[in-house]
């Protein structure tokens, strides 16, 4: 089974499976690292691939609350929405491992809606931007979601 390993403090994500790594750079959370609903940070700990969302729709396809809207994500689009917080393509949507730290109760990463997701090309990639999420370029997610089963391992570290 692969391992996800997400850095922080590097701004990258880790797929390592039978021995090799492939990194790709990533955009956390603006507020930095934290467990608390609401905080907008991104949970550190042991977390695994609840669901994956999203199989078979085309690149950029636009999500809100886990389910595709029947919009194409464009320039345009995000010039009539400069304010929506764009999740695209696909979604890894994670659940913590660790009671009482990022499982159940106020630091629920699930119910926190902590996912993996895409991104619009103009968003930055190597800087925390997101609200909480792991933010990563559509094409990477593309990649990553196809080679990723539910259940995969998922560890955020500083």
């Amino acid at each position: 089974m692969p391992v996800i390993e997400i850095s922080l403090s590097r701004q990258v994500l880790s797929f390592i499976h039978d021995g090799e790594r492939t990194e790709y750079v990533i955009s956390s959370a603006k507020n930095g690292a934290g467990q608390l609903s609401g905080s907008g940070c991104t949970p550190l700990g042991k977390h695994y691939v609840r669901a994956k969302i999203g199989t078979g729709l085309p690149e950029n396809t636009v999500f809100v609350g886990r389910r595709p809207t029947g919009e194409i994500y464009s320039p345009l689009m995000a010039q009539r929405f400069p304010e929506r917080d764009w999740i695209l393509s696909r979604i890894l949507w994670l659940s913590g491992r660790e009671l009482g730290y990022n499982r159940l109760g106020k630091v629920d990463s699930m119910q926190r809606y902590i996912y993996i997701h895409g991104t619009p090309e103009s968003e930055p990639m190597g800087v925390p931007m997101s609200h909480g999420c792991i933010r990563m370029r559509n094409p990477d997610l593309l990649a990553l979601f196809e080679k990723t089963p539910v259940g995969t391992e998922v560890l955020i570290h500083p």
